[in-house]
């Protein structure tokens, strides 16, 4: 029979040691806390902690061990009114356990409030998944993380299960998991895309909301976390051959993989609320540990949640419990796991105190002086759900990169033809100054620069349809965005014109070309770069099927083609990847120019019909330093830009000490620039641009060195 001594109350979690394992758990309003082993035959052998130190019920419970399975159960009083919770008929999983076994069912035993109000009090053990105590050490090897500088990251925003559900040349036991994603076939198309960090949608382990259940569907997004130390089960191999905690090694694996390929690993995270919901929702963890010390109630009624997030509750992260919970989980992924950074889901939520966003929240001021964590990509969802400061793009601390909402909105409204939007666009092409470059504490790296997203349309999709068409999620079409600016080019979804598949195929060039000529780190929709549609979703929150699986055998290749072109562009010239907002003398390294070739006037600005310009960009003068101190010296770039709906001429500026100006890329001709599709042109000649097309001019001038010398070019 088990029993628990003193232990200690750091580590947090279920610690394996020698003879046993050291138990911890955050629960400061608990009166007692049991940790609850599952022993052979199905039997619950449950073991009362028997120390209390701020907060931290802990023991050292002898004989527990790798592999094994358990829960907690928490005592003290059910009184929502007072903030609490607490019902020990509920088998809780440990929020710090690294891995879980079994999964979510959804009857009444796991809610500890029934529909009348009442507490039934029905035992939830055979309803909820067990954790699993985990060693997880692991062999390293030589990996060591790529650190690539934020200027010369390239996002790919993915999901585990979606990339390769329907890979051809991933094995079918394989697909839809960490090892399928770390196989050498998606690991080829990666590097071969030229991508270098793939952004994986949420991978904690996550359960289905009950109302999404009950349509018979699932939560395919994930951002619905019940634990936040343990990776997602179903994305692992090792887990559906039996092998119980499987997944963490798999995902070890999958980052030393990625690594070797040179491939950074950023986790999308959401710290903003949990699976348990609202007043109404499940009893799972935290809600059982300590209401009152892990979400946000309302102080004139403790038993409602602040909710900023859509979900039902929002996590306290000025609480000392959660903040804790937080910093020791993204320290655990960074440490244990090594992944590379980070993306905040509805970051803006974890900015919160006193229910306002601040800048130096507690949150921020600790992860600033972390010294693992400040070391990894930082990138936030500048927004959260409900409140007069939601939207929060341009707000965030210097150390943190942001999701770019108004990128996305001006590059796409000008591409369907918004007038007024000249100024506007030139602003998010060269690092949206106006909302990062005023302080001088950020740089144009701060705008993670985005057309599509996960949450949205496909690039497909955007060119293709003008209405969302989200009738399989359930909801009568109710769900996701209206506000989609788009443009289905002359008919609503698949279409044999092919007028209007051209003017599509096109548009998806133009977007992409767009985005890959911006100042700022490029994030790629994963699919986009192979024409993935989803049919119109633009929420395929809920949809684990062919809607949202990637569909290889009906790759675009020829986007694909054009898409590794563009990458291999903005690699090779880093004029298109400055670090640094210009300004003085230095900001004449970037002029603009009107179609007719003289410099853009006040006037030319403030005309809202306005929907051409050429953008240069010098490559000699004040260039970025290398990582040793050498000058990142480039040829001249020409990006000129035709928002008309009509072919027009654009001049080649006459700037610069380039001689001529070679067509390395054309949104409206894909060969352009290719061997025996060659164009030049001199200074001051018209340039045809087809209607909504874009075009990069590459002038070669002589490389000098800082003294004016000349110097043999970088290779």
């Amino acid at each position: 029979m088990m029993r628990a001594v003193p232990g200690q109350p750091t580590p947090v979690g279920v610690t394996p040691v020698a003879g046993g394992a050291n138990v911890s758990v955050v629960a400061p309003h608990a009166r007692a806390v049991d940790l609850c082993v599952l022993v052979e035959g199905g039997s619950e052998e449950r073991v009362r902690l028997p120390e209390l130190d701020f907060g931290v019920w802990h023991g050292f419970v002898a004989g527990l061990a790798p592999g094994m399975r358990y829960g907690l159960r928490a005592h003290g009083p059910f009184d929502p009114a007072a903030g609490h919770r607490f019902d020990p008929s509920k088998l809780l999983v440990d929020p710090y356990a690294r891995a879980l076994d079994g999964v979510l069912s959804y009857g009444p035993e796991i809610f500890s409030l029934d529909a009348e109000g009442g507490m039934p009090g029905l035992d939830s053990a055979g309803s909820v998944p067990w954790s699993v105590v985990v060693d997880p050490a692991f062999d390293w090897g030589d990996d060591a993380p790529p650190r690539r500088r934020y200027a010369d990251t390239v996002v790919y925003e993915t999901h585990v299960r979606g990339l390769t559900m329907r890979h051809p040349d991933v094995p079918p036991e394989l697909r839809g998991t960490y090892a399928g994603l770390a196989h050498p076939a998606v690991v080829e198309h990666l590097v071969g895309l030229g991508v270098t960090a793939v952004e994986l949608l949420p991978v904690h382990h996550s359960v289905t909301e009950p109302s999404v259940h009950a349509r018979g569907l699932t939560n395919y997004w994930g951002y619905n976390t019940l634990a936040y130390f343990a990776p997602h089960a179903p994305y692992s191999a090792r887990v559906r051959e039996g092998e119980r905690g499987g997944q963490v090694v798999e995902f070890q694996e999958m980052v030393k993989t990625l690594h070797a390929a040179g491939i950074e690993v950023v986790l999308d995270v959401v710290y903003n609320h949990t699976a348990e919901a609202g007043a109404d929702g499940p009893t799972l963890s935290l809600r059982g540990l300590s209401n009152a010390a892990y979400y946000r109630l309302d102080p004139q009624d403790p038993s409602r949640y602040i909710d900023t997030t859509g979900c039902g509750n929002s996590l306290s992260t000025d609480s000392p419990a959660v903040l804790r919970l937080v910093m020791d989980s993204l320290r655990y992924w960074v440490e244990v796991m090594h992944v590379d950074g980070f993306r905040f889901d509805l970051a803006s939520t974890l900015g919160r105190e006193a229910g306002v966003f601040a800048p130096t929240a507690s949150f921020f001021d600790i992860v600033v002086q972390d010294p693992v964590l400040s070391q990894v990509k930082l990138i936030a969802e500048p927004w959260d759900v409900g409140q007069a400061d939601s939207y929060g793009v341009g707000r965030f601390p210097a150390l943190w990169r942001e999701w770019n909402g108004a990128y996305r909105d001006t590059v796409r409204d000008f591409w369907r033809g918004t007038e007024g939007l000249l100024g506007a666009y030139a602003t998010r092409m060269t690092g949206s100054s106006d909302l990062y470059g005023g302080t001088g504490l950020r740089r144009p790296t701060a705008s993670v620069n985005f057309v599509t997203a996960h949450d949205g349309f496909t690039l497909r999709d955007l060119v293709s349809y003008d209405r969302k068409h989200n009738e399989a999620n359930g909801e009568e079409n109710r769900d996701g965005t209206d506000g989609n600016l788009s443009w289905n080019h002359g008919a609503e979804g698949p279409t044999d014109d092919p007028a209007v598949l051209a003017s599509r195929a096109q548009a998806q060039r133009t977007l992409l070309a767009a985005l890959l000529t911006s100042f700022g780190v490029p994030m790629i929709l994963g699919g986009d770069e192979i024409g993935r549609t989803q049919g119109g979703n633009n929420n395929g929150y809920c949809l684990d099927d062919e809607t949202v699986w990637y569909d290889w055998d009906s790759a675009d290749q020829d986007l694909l083609a054009f898409t590794r072109r563009l990458l291999a562009l903005r690699r090779d010239h880093p004029v298109l990847r400055r670090r640094r907002f210009l300004a003085g003398t230095a900001l004449e390294e970037i002029a603009w120019f009107a179609p007719s070739g003289r410099r853009m006037s006040d006037a030319d600005w403030s005309d809202p019909g306005a929907r051409a310009i050429a953008l240069h960009l010098d490559g000699q003068d004040d260039p970025d330093l290398a990582d040793d101190g050498s000058p990142m010296l480039d040829d001249d770039v020409v990006v000129m830009v035709n928002g008309w709906w009509e072919p027009l001429d654009i001049v080649v500026p006459a700037v610069g000490e380039a001689v001529e100006w070679h067509v390395v890329l054309d949104t409206a001709d894909p060969d352009a620039g290719l061997p025996g599709h060659e164009l030049t042109y001199a200074p001051g000649a018209p340039v045809t641009l087809a209607g909504r097309s874009l075009v990069v001019l590459l002038g070669p001038v002589p490389m000098k060195s800082p003294t004016g010398q000349p110097v043999v070019p970088p290779v």
